[in-house]
């Protein structure tokens, strides 16, 4: 059994943001993957986007973190 924890947030603030980010980034080494490396492996991760949905535009990764440990 594991505990899974999902978030998609907006912030107006690129900070706030970034901050979130880092603390993800922090406890990554804590997190697992699930079956990493079978066909049905679960990859943890968190991206940092820009996101333009009020615009009417896609968003723009910046940045992603997968958890591997393989």
């Amino acid at each position: 059994m594991k505990y899974r924890v999902r978030l998609d947030m907006s912030f107006d603030s690129e900070a706030d943001a970034q901050s979130l980010m880092a603390y993800a980034k922090n406890l990554s080494g804590k997190a697992v993957s699930i079956n990493e490396g079978e066909v049905n492996e679960e990859i943890g991760f968190s991206d940092l986007e820009i996101c333009r949905h009020d615009e009417g535009l896609p968003c723009e990764k910046l940045e992603r973190l997968e958890i591997r440990k393989g």
